[in-house]
């Protein structure tokens, strides 16, 4: 019987079957590779089903090829024939074959795979792991601002230790370079505000009311709010993949070979920076704010930009501008040290840097979401 390959004409081989009594004879010829290794495994298969041997032999004595792929067939052939308790015995291997047998371990076939079959859990098993998962996250979170925190400490009593380069540098990329975006989305907040409050107070006549609800919610909520959610778009993620590449490519093994302290070393700049940079930032879009603010009221409102003013600062108090300075210094605390954190989580290749990347994201917009209501809480009974 010639059987061709029907992926590769050129590559052929032959099987005969010889029965005497209950003992099989299969001489195997040609090549015996991966590309025709369901045609001929079928085969033999087929015949020994038919044939229901007590013996088999197949005989290697006319094969000019055979792979490994081919081999591992014919071993789990033999182990399928003994579970049927079918002696199979392979003769006239010669030195390739048999090198390719020895290489081959017939107990790995028995073992289970490492990787076993996923089921899917149940909706209880899922809100377990999950919450595993989220009280791990915070666990890991607490630890790593202790190391931080002691890392702060250190380079208060050492500030020689202090690189200040870096910090200057991370507040340009922080800061400086963040100015115009924060400028935009604030002219266009305060824009939006004061003409939908516009909407709303001229079925009463209140007009004048405009500037006071502008300067208020952008001073009070607005300003440090957006800066913060805007600062982790754009820092916070940035600070986690800067880490987690330096993981990836072993440099922060590196700096802990030399003595360095990765926390000192990599995450107190940017957690300075950060928290200095954000305060003026938010004094920066409370401004934008108020402008976007003034363009209606110019326009729309036939206020002039006198009264405007006289009324922004009406409702504005210090109490207000220093509780706002104070949640946008906590809101840079937690947005940078949430990226580096989730930076020095990383393990793996490209993947865990995007993994984590995106997470500093998610996990500080909602840390902020989260102090900015305490802090709504806590000033309402201090006010």
């Amino acid at each position: 019987m010639i059987a061709d390959n029907k992926q590769d004409l050129s590559k052929r081989y032959e099987i005969s079957y010889v029965k005497k009594n209950t003992n099989l004879l299969i001489n195997l010829k040609g090549e015996f590779r991966l590309k025709n290794l369901k045609l001929f495994t079928n085969e033999i298969k087929k015949s020994i089903r038919n044939q229901t041997p007590d013996t088999i032999t197949i005989d290697f004595s006319g094969i000019s090829y055979i792979d490994s792929a081919a081999a591992l067939a014919i071993i789990q052939i033999q182990k399928d024939a003994a579970g049927e308790k079918i002696n199979c015995l392979l003769i006239n291997l010669n030195d390739e074959a048999k090198g390719i047998f020895s290489v081959i371990h017939g107990e790995a076939l028995d073992q289970m795979p490492f990787k076993t079959k996923k089921f899917k859990d149940n909706f209880l098993i899922q809100i377990g792991q999950a919450s595993l998962d989220i009280a791990s996250n915070i666990v890991t979170f607490i630890t790593f601002v202790g190391e931080l925190l002691s890392a702060i400490v250190y380079t208060i009593f050492h500030p020689k230790s202090l690189r200040v380069k870096d910090i200057l540098f991370y507040m340009r990329r922080a800061g400086v370079d963040g100015l115009p975006i924060v400028g935009l989305i604030s002219l266009l907040i305060g824009l939006i505000i004061a003409f939908m409050s516009f909407l709303q107070f001229r079925q009463f006549g209140a007009n004048i009311y405009v500037p006071s609800l502008v300067s208020f919610a952008m001073v009070k909520e607005l300003g440090p709010i957006m800066t913060a959610i805007l600062v982790a778009g754009r820092s916070g993620s940035a600070f986690a993949a800067e880490i987690g590449t330096m993981v990836v490519n072993e440099e922060v093994d590196a700096l802990n070979t030399m003595g360095f302290d990765p926390v000192r070393f990599l995450a107190v700049p940017k957690v300075l920076a950060t928290i200095i940079v954000v305060p003026i930032l938010t004094i920066y879009a409370d401004f934008f704010g108020v402008i976007g603010g003034l363009i209606v009221g110019l326009t729309g409102l036939d206020l002039t930009a006198h009264t405007y003013f006289t009324q922004s600062l009406k409702t504005i108090k210090v109490f207000d501008v220093v509780t706002s300075l104070i949640k946008a210094a906590v809101f840079a605390g937690l947005i940078s040290g949430i990226g580096c954190q989730r930076g020095f989580q990383v393990r793996a290749g490209a993947q865990d840097v995007g993994k984590y990347t995106t997470s500093a994201v998610v996990s500080a917009i909602f840390l902020i979401v989260v102090a900015d209501s305490i802090f709504a809480v806590i000033f309402y009974y201090i006010q």
